[in-house]
């Protein structure tokens, strides 16, 4: 293994306690709020990548070059993330989980509200789909820094013994994100014509960003930061040395570069069948097999319900048989259901798409829901922020925005989506070898030692 962290406060015997139960409700539901409607803002582009930005924007490309271009715009949201990660996460070890939550929320909001604003090529040119490049890119920093700051906001908050329940209300806000958005898109789709839809209909979406400042302000003014950060300020003047990390980030890398590259790859099979199930094979679906889009998002939202409940279920159970079993399993059947799953989607049959992307979904979410708990107890309090957001956005710029697009590609070179499902079976693999590769944070003897908390052994 890499070498260990400083030892923790609560590997010393100074384990914080979590919050009062209702105030820790009130913010489960903060965190759940919060996380779906910036995931709604973020995927709501995805939808609009598919579905209306091609001919937005690219209205004198081809088809297939204004899908790949639209594409291509999709993912400078993923290259933003690593970096909103590491800003996120230099400031949310150094001055607090609360703040650097605040702040990639109101910049999600904006960005999101300001691409509803934007004039379409047809009336600017070239200008607009920079601007929706620059837009996109500001939703990627605002993105890779929430994540760490909510789940660190859930998880460190609650008992060590119900992390990876607590966890999931910032992981469910993915699926509800994309159901919110589905349904946003159907909404605006059944009460206009294509023609008004395509012209500006498609807009209103996006305003409905507006709605995550109200959560934003009741974070602000009614959330306290976890107690963890708050006991890692109180050393700083004891001089003990579990302190808040002047560098967290370069102290994550020296000390743990290992974890954060294994966790990336944990990722790997979760976020490509993900990105492939909401966006992929949405333009996929249209565009080849023509089949109708406002029957492709019912069912998504449909499989998004499905895939919320597999979430909350599987890092419920990651608190009683531990983190690393459940990533297991579902690495490996993924693997196994890379085939089937475009076997059944090449039918054209719409139940059997929604079989495709159901099973699919809760393999993924058996995946998904435990990794929240999972990543954060790999890390030491005072580098977890800067640690997590790493290995969790590094998988987001290898792997999540370049999925739709080479998923696009390869369809295109061969005409066939076989290897498609070989990538897929291949990234089903990579996070079963990595998941292998790294030690259970929530072992036997923790889950057994009710004073005992998960990821204590990695940092004693």
């Amino acid at each position: 293994m890499t070498e260990t962290a400083e030892p923790s406060g609560e590997a010393a015997g100074e384990r914080q306690p979590a919050i009062p139960p209702k105030s820790h409700r009130k913010l489960l539901a903060a965190g759940l709020i919060g996380s779906s409607i910036e995931w709604y803002d973020f995927f709501l582009y995805g939808t609009a990548a598919a579905l209306v930005f091609p001919h937005v924007f690219f209205p004198s490309s081809s088809p297939l070059t204004g899908t790949l271009l639209s594409f291509s715009t999709f993912w400078a949201g993923f290259i933003a993330r690593p970096l909103g990660g590491i800003l996120a996460g230099h400031f949310g070890d150094r001055y607090g989980r609360k703040p650097a939550v605040v702040a990639c929320l109101l910049g999600m909001g904006l960005a999101t509200f300001l691409i509803g604003c934007l004039p379409s090529a047809a009336s600017i040119g070239m200008a607009a789909p920079v601007l929706l490049v620059t837009l996109r890119f500001v939703q990627g920093l605002a993105c890779g820094g929430q994540w760490g700051g909510i789940v660190l906001l859930l998880i460190e908050s609650t008992s060590p013994k119900r992390r990876g329940f607590a966890g999931t209300f910032g992981q469910m806000g993915v699926p509800f994100g994309v159901i919110l958005g589905n349904v946003a898109f159907l909404a605006a789709t059944a009460v206009m014509p294509e023609a008004s839809f395509m012209d500006w209909g498609w807009r209103i979406p996006f305003f409905f960003s507006a709605l995550l400042f109200p959560v934003v302000l009741y974070i602000q003014t009614k959330v306290e930061d976890t107690p963890e950060f708050r006991a890692l300020q109180a050393e700083v003047s004891k001089k003990k040395p579990q302190r808040v990390a002047r560098a967290p980030l370069s102290e994550a890398i020296r000390k743990d570069w290992r974890r954060i590259l294994l966790a990336c790859g944990m990722l790997a099979a979760t976020n490509c069948l993900f990105y492939i199930s909401i966006a992929g094979v949405l333009s996929y679906a249209t565009e080849k097999l023509g089949m109708s889009h406002e029957s492709l998002l019912a069912v998504s939202l449909v499989t998004s319900l499905i895939s919320a409940a597999a979430i909350l279920w599987s890092g419920a159970v990651s608190d009683r048989v531990g983190r690393r079993p459940m990533v297991l399993i579902g690495a490996a059947l993924l693997a196994v259901w890379a085939f089937p799953y475009f076997w059944l989607v090449d039918t054209r049959s719409l139940w059997l798409f929604f079989v495709a992307l159901a099973v699919g979904g809760i393999f993924q979410s058996m995946t998904y829901g435990p990794v929240a708990a999972y990543i954060g107890e790999m890390f030491a309090p005072n580098i977890r922020f800067s640690g997590a957001s790493l290995a969790y956005q590094l998988a987001a710029i290898t792997v999540s925005g370049a999925t739709p697009l080479v998923m696009t590609a390869l369809i295109a070179e061969t005409g066939s989506t076989t290897l498609v499902s070989v990538f897929v079976a291949l990234m089903g693999l990579i996070t079963f070898g990595c998941t292998w590769a790294l030690r259970e944070t929530n072992p036997a003897e923790v889950r057994a030692d009710p004073d005992a908390v998960p990821g204590e052994l990695l940092h004693a």
